[in-house]
């Protein structure tokens, strides 16, 4: 008789477990997604751009088109674009957002800090430069970032009432004490690896005062940044606009599995 009974519960819990799995894809179908973001939602660096997405270079690779892909939503926007700001995400990237939107997800905050300046200074200029670069960088994400990703919010919001909303980080870029034997020095490399952390606390407590859901990638990439031995990102590379972002395989093995998690 005991047997039975935990046959019975073993069963029924099985049962339960198929049931659950085979809700998540009718779920994941019914939503209404739009990604929006800068160039690490658009996916530059990864390859396999869409020829209808020009300098915005939108990849099939990047998280965004690979999470549809996968789960099939209901409608599926992908307005991500190289090089944009939390402005130009507000001016040129919200027309697809809806009271029917459902999820949405969304990188900004690196181009209104001048990521790309301060990665150029860093590689052609002094260690003394570069870590005045990153400081000048993090005074722009304590100060003035906060206030313009709070208008941003503000808009996805109003124009997605009912949308979970999902607010990706950026990678640290370095392995301290890596294997790299050239380019910049440690104090570089860590001076922007706190740049990075600085940038995500920020976009984390902004995320968290309208609502939305912050995921980070930083666990995601440990073990993959540049100077280990299998690095998601991109060095200093040609052509120059894939230097510093991820790779395909930071795409599918970094973001991708981050907001998964969040979505």
């Amino acid at each position: 008789m005991l047997w039975r009974r935990i046959a019975l519960s073993v069963s029924t819990a099985l049962v339960a477990v198929a049931a659950l799995g085979a809700a998540q894809p009718a779920s994941a179908a019914g939503h209404r997604y739009v990604a929006l973001g800068d160039s690490y939602s658009s996916g530059v660096g990864a390859g396999n751009y869409l020829s209808d997405s020009g300098d915005c270079r939108r990849s099939t690779n990047a998280y965004p088109h690979l999470w549809a892909a996968a789960n099939s939503p209901s409608s599926f926007s992908f307005t991500a674009c190289s090089g944009a700001t939390t402005a130009t995400v507000r001016s040129s990237q919200l027309g697809p957002l809806t009271s029917s939107t459902t999820l949405v997800s969304v990188t900004a905050g690196g181009n209104d800090v001048g990521f790309a300046d301060v990665m150029q200074t860093c590689v052609l200029n002094s260690e003394a430069t570069c870590v005045a670069a990153v400081e000048g960088a993090m005074a722009k994400m304590n100060n003035t970032l906060p206030g313009s990703l709070s208008a941003l919010y503000g808009d996805i919001r109003s124009r997605a009432p009912q949308a979970r909303v999902v607010v990706l980080g950026y990678p640290r870029f370095y392995k301290l004490s890596g294997s790299c034997v050239a380019g910049l020095s440690e104090a570089e490399r860590a001076a922007i690896n706190r740049g990075s952390d600085t940038l995500n606390g920020v976009l984390a407590k902004q995320a968290a005062s309208a609502g939305f859901t912050f995921s980070s990638v930083v666990d995601e990439f440990t073990g993959h940044e540049i100077c280990s031995a299998s690095s998601w990102l991109h060095s200093v590379s040609v052509p120059a606009y894939n230097s510093y972002h991820p790779k395909a395989a930071g795409q599918s093995g970094g973001y991708l599995p981050a907001f998964r998690s969040a979505a």
